[in-house]
Formats: structure tokens, sequence, C-alpha cells
């Protein structure tokens, strides 16, 4: 995979993820009631003394890429949340549901605070599937590593904080369980992928950047997604209206239909 050398997701975290012990506490309590994850402490035993072997965008246990041979696509879009990112791309949303385009949204837990009416109605409309952006919208890393200047998680147990923060709280708001986990940045190494796994999600790569980050003109992103091959991931963003991702995204669905090209929520 060979993504824009922009950041898919460029809102830089408010805060750190949940590490006190009451935090930590808390999450674990609430972790055993709704569908019994694994504990934080759990977490740490098993991958705490591990080194990770791999960084990047696209690893072993990933989703990338549809695995059924045709003509499908799917589209994702993140809602990263923080400072500057907080908005919402109703146009987007609104082009998706004129031409019955269904699509994968990853929220993350600040755009959530931030727009509670929103994230009801996207919830009950089953044309979008609810996606987990991660807690304080972090690298997935259990070494501390970084991408596109923003710090990722440290060690094994801030893994466990950013992914089970807004599990439990996107548990709490759809009924069950979120499917897939998008890290800020896109970014994890292999000890986090897998731990993903031991909380019940799977990450999800892409191997179409649509926005570049939602700095991209809206003539980039229709490029973008008519170059899209059959059976590819498409990541953009829903959560800044001033930028391009909606223009692009209604100009190149028409052409995309009349194609054949038909759209799906990650499998």
């Amino acid at each position: 995979m060979a993504p824009s050398s922009a950041a898919p997701n460029s809102a830089a975290p408010s805060s750190a993820a949940p590490s006190s012990a009451a935090s930590n506490a808390a999450i674990q309590a609430r972790s055993g009631a709704l569908g019994g994850l694994p504990s934080r402490a759990d977490v740490v035993a098993r991958y705490g003394g591990l080194r990770p072997q791999a960084w990047g965008l696209d690893l072993p246990g990933m989703v990338s890429r549809l695995p059924a041979a045709g003509r499908e696509l799917a589209l994702t879009f993140d809602a990263c949340g923080g400072p500057g990112g907080r908005g919402y791309d109703r146009a987007l949303i609104d082009t998706l549901r004129r031409w019955a385009v269904p699509a994968t949204l990853f929220l993350n837990t600040r755009w959530i605070d931030a727009n509670p009416s929103v994230v009801a109605e996207l919830i009950a409309d089953p044309l979008f599937e609810i996606g987990n952006h991660g807690t304080a919208h972090r690298p997935l890393s259990t070494s501390g590593r970084s991408a596109y200047g923003i710090a990722g998680t440290r060690d094994a147990g801030e893994v466990f904080d950013e992914v089970a923060g807004n599990h439990l709280r996107l548990t709490t708001l759809l009924g069950t369980p979120p499917r897939y986990f998008r890290s800020g940045t896109a970014h994890y190494d292999d000890i986090a992928v897998r731990i993903v796994g031991d909380l019940g999600e799977t990450v999800a790569g892409f191997g179409v950047n649509a926005d570049s980050g939602a700095t991209a003109s809206p003539a980039q992103v229709a490029a973008a997604l008519l170059s899209a091959a059959p059976g590819a991931v498409v990541i953009g963003h829903l959560n800044h209206p001033d930028h391009g991702t909606a223009a692009g995204v209604a100009a190149a669905l028409p052409q995309l239909l009349d194609r054949g090209s038909r759209f799906t929520h990650l499998p």
C-alpha cells in the first residue's frame, strides 16, 4: 500500500489516554460488564515484555482490502475530534444518503463528546456502521513511537486505554461492541495490532487515501476515488466540512455507480 505523503489524520490529541489508577480500575470494571474484555492488567502481563518488530500503516492482521472479488469498494470516514477537528461534514453524509452508499464511520471519543445529537442520528441510520477511532486519537504503539508529530501510546497499558475506553463508550451507545478499530494517524506496531484483536476488534487499514487528512481539494478527492481498484478500502474524513472531501465525493460517486461499482461495509 502506498498512501499519500500527507497524514491521514492531522488533528493532534488534546490529552493523553486515561492513565490514572482510578481511570484504569473503572475501565477494567466496566470491561467485565460489557463483553468480558481482558483487563488492563491482563494485557500488560501478556504483552508488556514483548518488543515490537514492525511499525506502519499496513501490517499482518489488519483489513486493508475486501476479500471478495468483484466491483466492491468500502468507504470509511474518520471523525477525529480535538481542537480544529470537531466539525461535522453534513454535506458528505447527505451525499452518501442521496446515493444510498453505505460507509463505515470511525468516531473518536472527543468527537462523540462534541456531537452527541449527530452521533445518535448516525447510529440510527442503517446505512452506516460505526467504528472505534480511539479515545484520545493517538498512534497505537507499545514503545512510544509517534507519527506526523503526534505522540503515540507508550506501552501495552496505554494501548489498552486508547482502544478500550472508546470501545466501551461505543458499546454503550450502539448496544453492541464495535467490530473495527482505526487509530489516530492509522499507524500501529505489530504488538498493538494483536492487542486490538484481544479486545474484540480488527484494525481497519486502507488502500486508497481519498483526502490526505482532509487537506485535498475536491478534484484530488474525486481523482483518488475514481482511481480506486475493485476491493479497495478507502479512507476519508467527515469532520472538516470546510474542506474538499464532500464535494469530491459528490463528484465521484455518480461516475463510480455508472461504472457498476458497488459499495459495502467492511467485511
